[in-house]
């Protein structure tokens, strides 16, 4: 199969991570799908759950002769479809396929895919061991790649991430927090008896506006820029006439190599004790939700620059780059494993006009093919 129809086969399988989305699909009718598609390429193919109803596919296929370990890794679940008409009716326009996940990444891995089987085809001449990984739960916990890095590492990896045709050599990680302001539950025309969480909170959001200002006003990463915050769900108060007991905010900081995993506990924990001294009916608290550390690998290392030199090859420029969005290469790399992200050209990351450019499908699987070949 070429990468476009297996590309339109993921985007046609709704694999919403049920993390995000509760109650949504998630991804084992796509393991199903895949765990088929290289059983009968040949390779050797392992469904294993990281949780119930959340399953990775793992296929392994040895060369003709002892060589390195070369792995190949996507994530199979993507994010919600509010506003999308037919996020999984994979539609072809000038030149580019959209569906949801097209971009993100079921067009990466639908090359990964393509090049694998290729790459078995000529093995009877080939070198070495492929570890293909197809996991579970990026988007949110990325449960599916720990699972991996645990079992299996490798000499070399790429994970086809949407980088542009870039070869992304580092990304961003991130520090989530969940913040809660305590109120007193009153009658709304009593406000003696009543302390408002709702406007509690309103005093830490603006420390918080400050706080993302000045990271953003540091001297920034050369490839990933500066750092960041943003508040991404708030949620307070039960009735319009009854003082807010409890307000909850959650709030995602991006971080730079460098800056520890609980940056964020630490950055909202000063704004709360400074609040709190000066207010003694301030009180609120602040809990470590998810963090993920950002990943680097040096720009002289041998896989990156292979890598640019086989695009090279087949007539493509590969600048090396870092991606603001945060990958499993995090993982793979703590694991051991040196990883670097190159993928398709595309846009709409996330949003309802999601896209991937079908000519870098073929050329991502090329380069793959040569890679593995090496």
């Amino acid at each position: 199969m070429t990468p476009l129809a297996i590309a339109q086969e993921l985007v046609a399988i709704d694999s919403v991570n049920p993390s995000l989305v509760p109650g949504a699909a998630g991804e084992a009718a796509i393991a199903g799908w895949l765990a088929d598609l290289l059983s009968h390429a040949g390779f050797d193919v392992q469904v294993d759950e990281v949780a119930p109803g959340r399953p990775n596919v793992v296929a392994v296929a040895d060369g003709a002769r002892p060589g390195p370990i070369r792995l190949l890794c996507g994530h199979t679940d993507t994010v919600g479809v509010d506003g999308m008409s037919a996020p999984f009716a994979p539609s072809v326009r000038d030149g580019r396929l959209y569906g949801r996940g097209a971009q993100d990444m079921k067009g990466g891995l639908a090359s990964m895919l393509a090049a694998a089987v290729a790459w078995l085809e000529g093995s009877r001449t080939g070198a070495g061991r492929v570890v293909i990984g197809c996991v579970a739960d990026e988007e949110y916990a990325s449960l599916g790649a720990e699972a991996l890095a645990r079992r299996w590492t490798a000499d070399e990896a790429i994970i086809p991430e949407p980088t542009g045709m870039a070869i992304a050599i580092t990304h961003k990680g991130f520090s989530c927090v969940d913040v809660v302001t305590h109120g007193r539950a009153a009658h709304g025309s009593r406000p003696a008896d009543g302390i408002d969480a709702v406007l509690l909170m309103g005093r830490v959001l603006a420390r918080l506006e400050s706080l993302d200002r000045d990271l953003q006003s540091r001297p920034p990463h050369p490839r990933l820029g500066t750092g960041s915050l943003h508040a991404g769900r708030i949620v307070g108060g039960s009735e319009l006439s009854i003082y807010p007991a409890r307000c909850s905010l959650q709030v995602e900081r991006r971080t730079l190599p460098g800056e520890p995993l609980d940056v964020a506990l630490t950055e909202v924990g000063r704004i709360l004790d400074q609040l709190g001294k000066s207010d003694p009916a301030f009180r609120a608290d602040v809990t470590l939700l998810l963090a993920r550390p950002p990943y680097a690998i040096d720009a002289d290392h041998p896989l990156p620059v292979a890598l640019r030199s086989i695009a090279a090859s087949v007539g493509r420029e590969a600048p090396m780059t870092g991606m603001s969005f945060w990958t499993d290469a995090a993982l793979l790399g703590a694991a051991g494993t040196p990883t670097v992200l190159f993928g398709p050209r595309g846009a709409g990351l996330h949003g309802v006009d999601e896209h991937v450019v079908i000519e870098d499908l073929d050329t991502c699987r090329d380069i793959f093919v040569r890679w593995l070949a090496r």
